[in-house]
C-alpha cells in the first residue's frame, strides 16, 4: 500500500511520543520518550477486512493519545517518526519485528519503542504490545489484556487503555494513570472505528473519506479530540 507523504506526517503525529536519555526501563524518576509504532492483524475475523486495516492505525493513535497527556513522558517532533518510517520502508500499516522497531526508535531519539498486534475472533478481543529497548533491540516485556472481563470488542477503547497504561507503568514506575484513565473516560467502539476509518483515508490520500469517518465518530462521540483533530486536519 502506497502512502503519502502528508499521511505519514499525519500518522506521525498521533504515533509518538518524547525524547529521552539512556535511564534503565525499571527505577527512573525522569520522562521517558517511547515512540509508539504500527500494529498488525495477526488474522481477525467477523468485521469487515478495511475495519481490520483501519485498527492497525488505529490502535497505536490511540495509544499514544492515551499517553501524551502524561507528565512522565515528553511529545517528540512528530515528521522525525515518518521520516524514520519512510527510511526503514515500514509499511504504517503493518507489523515490526523488535529490530525494525529498535532501529526506528534510534532514528526519532525515543528510548524505547512500542509496537505489537491485535487479533479479533469474532468479537473476543486481544492485544498485545511490545517494549523494545531501543539501544539493544530487545523485547523488554509483552503487555496484554490478560484479564478475562476485558476481552469484548465492545470495551475495546478500555482494552487499548489499559494495555497503554501498562506500558506507562513499565517505562516509569512512579508514574500514575493517564489522564484519561483517572476521569474514566472511555470511547465507544463504533466511534473508535469510524476515527481509525479516517486515519486509514487520511493516510492513503482520501481526504474527502476521512473527513466524513472523522465526522462520524464525532457525531457517534461528541467528546472526541483526536477525531475533530482529523477533522480540521482534512477539511478545506
Amino acid at each position: 500500500m502506497k502512502t503519502s507523504r502528508a499521511g505519514l506526517v499525519a500518522l506521525g503525529a498521533v504515533f509518538s511520543a518524547g525524547a529521552l536519555g539512556a535511564s534503565p526501563l525499571q527505577g527512573q524518576n525522569q520522562p521517558v520518550a517511547i515512540a509508539i509504532l504500527p500494529f498488525g492483524d495477526r488474522g481477525s475475523y467477523g468485521q469487515e477486512k478495511e475495519i481490520f486495516q483501519a485498527l492497525q492505525v488505529g490502535i497505536p493513535a490511540t495509544i499514544a493519545a492515551e499517553l501524551s497527556g502524561h507528565s512522565e513522558l515528553r511529545l517528540t517532533e512528530p515528521a522525525r517518526l515518518s521520516q524514520a518510517l519512510r527510511a526503514q520502508k515500514v509499511d504504517p500499516a503493518g507489523r515490526l519485528d523488535a529490530a525494525t522497531a529498535a532501529r526506528v526508535g534510534k532514528e526519532v531519539g525515543a528510548r524505547y519503542a512500542v509496537t505489537g498486534s491485535f487479533a479479533d475472533f469474532y468479537g473476543k478481543f486481544r492485544l498485545d504490545a511490545r517494549i523494545v529497548d531501543v539501544e539493544s533491540g530487545q523485547i523488554l516485556k509483552v503487555v496484554s489484556n490478560t484479564d478475562a472481563k476485558l476481552q469484548d470488542r465492545a470495551d475495546l477503547y478500555r482494552i487499548i487503555q489499559r494495555v497503554g497504561h501498562e506500558v506507562l507503568a513499565e517505562a516509569n514506575p512512579s508514574a500514575g494513570p493517564t489522564v484519561r484513565e483517572a476521569e474514566g473516560k472511555t470511547v465507544p467502539t463504533n466511534a473508535l472505528i469510524e476515527f481509525s476509518l479516517g486515519l486509514l483515508a487520511e493516510q492513503r490520500g482520501d481526504r474527502a473519506s476521512a473527513s466524513r469517518h472523522y465526522a462520524q465518530a464525532v457525531s457517534l462521540f461528541s467528546g472526541y479530540p483526536e477525531a475533530r483533530a482529523g477533522l480540521r486536519r482534512v477539511g478545506d
